[in-house]
């Protein structure tokens, strides 16, 4: 099953939902690999991209998790420790593990720890906060 996100086209970066539980999904991405990925700038996929990958994740999970609609549009609130292990992704051989967490969900926003890896190695990892605006 493809969960509904609100993005279309290139900016789909996850192929395919491992695993997702109340808490949690696990999903995979091989766009990272892709020149033509619309994040790419002179043909460099740079490391905290990742972060687009896991917001991805974060929005299939509500999906999900939720009524199987589309979920509603947010706005990241703030990023904390996000921590970089590599500079780039384009470079990465193996397929992304992107895998988020939530913390913390209410209608109006959420809080999810996320880790992107490849190869059992984190790449990036962090906290995302996510708010849905009332008129979405």
């Amino acid at each position: 099953m493809t969960p509904q996100v609100p993005h279309a086209g290139a900016m789909r970066l996850l192929d395919r939902v491992l695993s997702h539980d109340a808490d949690s999904i696990v999903c995979v991405a091989t766009s990272h690999r892709d020149p033509g990925n619309p994040l790419r700038r002179n043909g460099i996929l740079p490391a905290v991209c990742g972060v687009e990958y896991a917001l991805q994740a974060m929005a299939a999970h509500g999906a999900l998790t939720g009524d199987g609609a589309a979920q509603l549009p947010g706005y990241l609130a703030s990023l904390r420790g996000v921590t970089l292990e590599a500079e780039r992704l384009d470079d990465v051989a193996e397929d992304l593990r992107v895998e988020a967490r939530a913390l913390s969900r209410a209608v109006r926003g959420f809080v999810y720890a996320f880790t992107v890896g490849a190869g059992g190695v984190a790449l990036l990892s962090g906290q995302a906060a996510i708010i849905i605006p009332e008129h979405a």
